[in-house]
This record gives C-alpha cells, structure tokens and sequence, in this order.
C-alpha cells in the first residue's frame, strides 16, 4: 500500500498543545498518573528527540554527550478535539508506551514501526508517551550470538530493533537517540479512501498504472488520472475499487546522468474529492550479469555505472530532515546518482525519497540489521521484522528512486572474517525469505542478500558487491584498484578527509579535540589519518609525520590533494570502458561530527576536496586517461547523455614548464550513451613513450594532459596522467586570478604559466564551483561561486606554488 498523501488537497492536521519533556529514573513512574510530583519538564518539539530538547534547554552538549539511555523519558501535551480519531505514530525510539487520558493505547519496541491508533476524543485529551530506559533493557540476560562484532555494543542489541547510531565508538559520537523522531498526527475518523497499492510499469514506451484503492463508506464514482490519460476503477469487492491506465509513449524515468527523471501525478477522484496520490516514475531495472559476477545495473535497458556515497542523517541529534534536500543537490552537482542507505543508521524520512525521485538519484537501501547474529528463528524478532519490511515497501511502494534493497550491512562478513563456514553466515532470512517478500510487493527492484555479498568470501571483490578498501584502509598501490577486478563497491574509498580551511570545529593536529573526529576501527592499530598519511607520502614523496609537526597547515593541504588524486585516479580505472566495475559508493557523504571524518561533506554541509574531486570524476561526459604499459596511455571518451555530442578532444605531452614534447587533436563524434578508447599511438600516429615504460633515453615530458571542448570551444572534461613523481616543492610558477563576469554571475579566471598542482580556490562564506583542479601549463579556468551576488572574497593557492592570490574585496 502507498502513501494516501491528501485528500480534497488537504494533509492531515496536527491539533496538538506545546510538548513537554521530563526525565526520571527507570521504571520511577508506572504511568502518567505518576507524574503529578514531576515538576522538572522543559520544552521539547515532536518531531523530535530528547537529547535536542535537551540541548535547547541547557542541558545537555553534542560534543560531549552524556547519556540519556539510562532514564525514562517522559513526553506530555493536550489534543483538543471531539470524535473518532485517529492517532498515527511515525516513529518512536525506542521502548514506548501511550496512554491517552490515562489510558494504556499502544506499546511499542521497535524504532523503526509506524502505528496507527483509533481513538475517541472528549474534547480535550491528555497525551503521554514514555519512552523506557534502553540502557536497563539492554542489560538484561538474553541469548548470546554465535559471533561478537567488534564495532558495536553491547551484543544485546541484537534482541532490539532500534539503529546502532551511537553504539560505535570510533564511527560515530555515542549519541542517544530516544523520543518520538517522525511525525505524530491526529486525524478524524470519516468515510474516506484509505489504503492505496501504486503498481506503475513501463513495457517499451508505453506505461502502465495499475492502481487499487480502499474506501470506506459508500461511494458512486471512483476515477484514475495520471499523464494525461484517466480511467474509471471498478469495485471488485466491497470497499475495494481497481483498474488501470494504459500510457503510450509515457516519458520514462531516469537517474539524472542519464536522462531526466520524469515524474507524473497520479490521483483518483472519489465522487470528485481528490485523493492525492503522489507521483510516480515509469521505469525498469535490470541485471546486466548475474549477481555473482558482479552487481551490475541497467535502467531502462541501459548499463549505468553507478557512483556516489553512503548516506548519514543529516541531523544526528534530533533525526529531523533539516538538510536533507541540500545535501542531496549537493550529492546530484557531484555527478553522484546513487546513494547507499547503510544498516548502521535508519530509514530515511519520506522527503528523502521524494527528493531523489525528484532529483533523479537512485537509492540502495539497506535493512537496519548491520553485523549482528540476529535472532531470525524467535517469532517475535521476525514478526517485528516482517511488520518493518512490509511498511517501508509500502511507503516507497511509487519510488522509482529505490532501486537496491539490501539484507543488511556486513552480516555475513562479519561471520566470515570471523572464520565461519558459509552454512553459518548465508542466513535463509537475506538468500530466502527477503527475495519472496519483495518479489510481492515491488518486484520492480533488486535484491541483494548482504552489503558485501556474492563471492566465495562475502567481502571478495570481484563478486557480488563489495566493500572495497583495497586503495584506501589496506594501503595497496593506486594500481590495486585495477587488479582487484572489482565488480561493485558498496563501500569504497574512506579517508580522514580534513575539512576546508576556517570550517568550524577543530582546527588541525594541534588542536586537543581533533583525535576525536578522526574514524578508527575498534581494536585497529591504525586509523583513517595513517590511511590518508600513507598516501600522501606515497604520491608526493614527503614524511607526512615530520610535516604534521613542523607545518600543520602544510600537513593538512597536502592531505586534502592526496585524498582528491587517490578518488580520481580510482574512478577513471573503474570507469574505463573495459573496467568490470559497474559502480563504487564513498564511505561517506557527511560526517557525522566536526573534524577530519570519512565524509566528502563536512558537518556544516560544506564541501571538502573529496566532494570537488568525485565532481570531476563523475562527470556524465568524460575524458579519461588510464596508463596502459607498453601499449602507451589509453584515451577513454564517456558520454552518458541520450545526446550525440560532437567534440574536439587534445592530447598534449608536456613538462611543467610546458615545453611540448607531443600534441595530437581530432574532432569526434560521441553517440548517446556511448564510449570510445583511443590509444596515444592512434592519436600521435607514431611511436611515443607516453608512460615512460621503454626507456629508451631521458624521459621528455612530465604529463600528460586530456582535454574534450565542445563546438563553442568550451571545456566539457579534463584529465591527466603523471608518469613520474609529483613535486609539490613550492615555486613560481605564474599563478593568477582575475575577476570576470560570466552568464551566471560573477566569476574568477584563475591562470598559471606553469603547471599548477592541487589549485585551491578559497573563499569564506561562498562555494566555488570547483577547487583541487590541477591547470595545465599556459590555461586557464573560469571559476563561478555558487549563488554569489558578487564575488567573495578570497585567495587561489596551488600545493607545487610558492604564490598566493587574493581576490575579491570585503563587505
């Protein structure tokens, strides 16, 4: 069943008093009859959770959270109404009993349920939700599992559906997450539609819409509107009407790299009320290979490489949906057209869905099981567990977005590294009983048993899907990300990423508070700073712990570079036409506390230079350069778009200087949704050493450097290839800025005379539309701020010059 959205254009409306808090020992008070003697109650919101009403109160810091697990939480208002009504519940954390007017109504022990409860209203009502100490239940004796994840605890957890956010350490702050987070809402009980089940297809181009509705109460005429076309629905039972739309050359929905997410409003008019159904997208989805060889997806009948980042709630204390749809366009200007809901966290609020629909981004979206030995064969787990899946895919049952729906995040790798047989660890409940489930009520999406699954070992990468940190926690060569032979990265690519200069929170190594922003695998060694460390060493040949304590400004920026030429050298292998990999998800989008975090976005929702590098990594028309050996650099050209583009593509050798040792050119034509390899050779037409593999004499050139313009002699893509080190000694190098005017506002025109490493554009307060970009020697780049009314102030900096420009004026 899908969501009723309104009727007669009218949303369900809230008719409550202000909220009030308190918080008391565990089990100090049985019902609210006990809460005479409490006089201790503060403001809180609902939406909400404690720990915000807390914190507005005084009471309480996310920097240093105190728990909030080992007290009962008491919530209290009035409704004023008269009636038969119905209370609905969207979430409660986690442990929650109702009462209205005294009256025991609902009693909850998942987070992650929606409850309906019909009730009578006296004209005014006194509402009270208690949510218990889940620190008390948590400390109960319960049956042990066969295996202990190492990342969260306690194991108890496993007994309990609530999210693992703030359970731990080294992931995330250990924050508390109790009271009732999604909406509550009272409506009155009358003769009306409700319950709806959305079937849209799509057969070639033509749509179809199958809809049922249930309405309650005698009805004359029951009519189905969607893309122009409608349709009367016949009562097949009492109460229940059915019937379908026939859509010939309906616009299909795409991922954005794509196509355009076309999306179409579907309403039902009973006796003429509107009954708003939402919107829906006509699209398919398919496998390009079998599972084991690979996740790999088609949409529409088109091969998509999907790439983009793990999601996190954009608001950890509170759980609301502030700053969801920035980071989403965030996520979409990045090129990302996928995003990986993991099962460490908790379902997204229905805005998130309707965004990505919008926006044209998929979403794999895990259960929130993660790591544990859950305890499937107890009746009351499953029942709680089947009662979760079937309202999440009634819910998003009309997303076309919803793409993936996981068993869980490393279930079964945890047993297997573990060294558990596959008997142990290939649970029925992810291989068996989720298929069947989904093949009932949205057969339109993929099933994937375990975020990693599908190889001999659950976490190898070429089968199935993997979490791939082969480049990145394992510190293997750039190249690894080649041999490897991944077949799709559910998780890929974590790093500390430092966020940008003046961000708030702490500010580098010398900061006391910057450790506790830095992820760390529980019981591990190492943590994600030695990670990106490793690789600045690797790639620009310099001590980064002799740099940490002698320049931690310097320490930082080269830390900020190495993390962008890590991500883009790593998606251009994966991209190749001839790659296996048909996708790779970041760990993360956000982080989830101030500091050096996995996120590409920091906790301010500004971009930080992983953020800039997957931007052009991902862009739908490409350039790409991949060393090849002996067979010279290989010149990828990408076009995912439905339109032919014609193109001039560039080749040039040269040193840093920009002496030419090389240049070929030539005008193509890349057909939609197409690829082309060209070799150096092919474009030279002769021999040249393009990757310093033969030797023969000095090497002559120090990049190599890829650029596609279009027929306006625009630049569309840019890539480059390095065949020896790469100095970041600091020098002259001509670096400079200038303001320009551009057709979308003010715009800075940053130039070098030299090759330019790592061109930084920094500016408090504005987002450049691009930042970490290396400049070919004697180029240039336009440079827009992103809804700038002037430009802002700031200066242009590159990690190999020893210049740096100021631009822009105060005020």
């Amino acid at each position: 069943m899908t969501r009723i959205r309104s009727v007669d254009d009218r949303a369900p409306e809230v008719q409550f008093a202000p909220w009030r808090l308190a918080a008391t020992p565990p089990g100090a008070c049985a019902g609210p009859g006990d809460l005479d003697e409490i006089t201790d109650w503060i403001p809180a919101n609902v939406p909400g959770t404690a720990a915000a009403a807390l914190q507005a109160a005084g009471r309480w810091n996310a920097a240093v959270p105190e728990p909030i697990h080992d007290r009962d939480i008491w919530y209290r208002t009035r409704i004023a109404g008269s009636g038969p009504a119905r209370l609905r519940f969207g979430g409660l954390a986690t442990l929650a009993e109702v009462w209205l007017d005294g009256v025991p109504v609902l009693c909850s022990r998942s987070m992650f349920e929606e409850h309906a409860v019909d009730v009578d209203l006296g004209g005014t009502s006194d509402l009270a939700l208690c949510f218990r100490a889940l620190r008390a239940e948590l400390g109960r004796p319960a049956k042990r599992g066969r295996w202990r994840p190492r990342m969260i605890t306690p194991g108890s957890l496993r007994h309990t559906r609530t999210s693992v956010l703030g359970f731990m350490p080294g992931w995330c702050p250990e924050i508390d997450l109790v009271g009732p987070y999604r909406p509550l809402t009272v409506e009155p009980v009358r003769p009306r539609a409700s319950a709806a089940d959305v079937r849209p297809t799509l057969d070639g181009d033509i749509g179809r819409l199958a809809v049922r509705l249930r309405v309650d109460g005698p009805v004359g005429s029951v009519l189905l509107r969607c893309g122009g076309g409608e349709a009367p629905l016949a009562e097949v039972e009492p109460g229940l009407f059915a019937g379908a739309l026939t859509l010939p050359g309906i616009a299909p929905w795409w991922p954005h790299t794509h196509g355009a997410p076309n999306l179409h409003p579907v309403e039902v008019r009973v006796d003429g009320a509107r009954v708003d159904l939402g919107r829906v997208g006509f699209r398919t989805l398919s496998l390009t290979r079998p599972f084991e060889e690979g996740l790999s997806l088609a949409v529409n009948g088109v091969p998509v490489f999907c790439r983009g980042a793990v999601w996190t709630p954009p608001d950890l204390v509170g759980l609301g949906s502030d700053g969801t749809e920035t980071l989403l366009r965030l996520a979409r200007e990045a090129g990302m057209n996928m995003l990986r809901v993991p099962g460490t966290t908790l379902y997204p609020a229905p805005d998130f869905y309707d965004l990505c629909d919008e926006l044209g981004i998929l979403v794999w979206q895990d259960l929130m099981l993660a790591n544990f030995d859950y305890p499937h064969e107890d009746p009351t787990f499953a029942a709680e567990l089947d009662r979760e899946l079937t309202e999440f895919l009634d819910w998003t049952q009309t997303a076309p977005s919803l793409c993936v729906l996981c068993g869980g995040s490393e279930v079964w790798q945890q047993a297997a590294m573990l060294g558990a047989p596959r008997a142990v660890w290939a649970g029925a409940f992810c291989a068996e009983t989720l298929p069947e489930r989904v093949a009932a009520q949205r057969p339109d999406l993929v099933v994937v048993p375990n975020s990693p699954s599908g190889g001999d070992l659950p976490f190898s990468p070429r089968g199935g899907c993997t979490h791939y940190f082969g480049v990145g926690a394992y510190c293997r060569p750039l190249e690894d990300a080649r041999r490897a032979e991944v077949g799709f990265a559910s998780e890929c690519l974590a790093f500390a990423n430092p966020p940008e200069p003046g961000t708030p929170g702490p500010t580098g190594p010398a900061d006391p508070l910057w450790p506790a922003g830095i992820p760390q695998d529980r019981g591990a060694d190492w943590d994600f700073e030695t990670v990106r460390d490793h690789y600045v060493g690797a790639l620009y040949g310099v001590d980064p712990a002799a740099l940490r304590a002698e320049d931690p400004d310097r320490y930082l920026e080269l830390g900020r570079a190495a993390v962008a030429e890590v991500m883009e050298a790593t998606f251009a292998e994966w991209r190749r036409p001839r790659s296996p990999t048909a996708g790779g998800l970041v760990l993360m989008l956000r982080d989830l506390a101030p500091g050096a975090g996995w996120g590409v976005i920091d906790w301010t929702h500004r971009p930080k230079s992983a953020w800039y590098a997957l931007k052009r990594a991902f862009r739908p028309v490409q350039v790409l350069l991949t060393d090849e050996g002996l067979d010279g650099l290989h010149v990828h050209v990408l076009n995912e778009t439905a339109s032919v583009r014609a193109l001039t593509l560039s080749l040039t050798f040269c040193d840093g200087a920009g002496r030419v040792a090389a240049r070929a050119e030539r005008d193509l034509v890349a057909g939609p949704r197409a690829a082309l390899t060209l070799t150096s050779a092919a474009l030279l037409g002769r021999f040249f050493d393009a990757t310093d593999s033969y030797r023969f004499g000095p090497r002559i050139h120090d990049l190599a450097h890829a650029r596609l313009t279009d027929a306006d002699g625009c630049v569309v893509a840019e890539s480059f290839h390095f065949p020896g080190a790469r100095p970041v000694d600091r020098s002259a190098i001509g670096l400079r800025a200038e303001p320009v005017a551009t057709g979308e506002g003010p715009g800075l025109r940053v130039s070098t005379e030299r090759f330019a490493r790592g061109v930084q554009v920094l500016a408090p307060g504005a987002r450049p539309a691009d930042s970490g970009f290396h400049l070919a020697p004697g180029s240039s780049r336009i440079i827009t701020f992103a809804e700038a009314a002037r430009l802002p102030r700031g200066r242009v900096r590159a990690i190999n010059s020893g210049e740096i420009v100021e631009f822009g004026h105060d005020g």
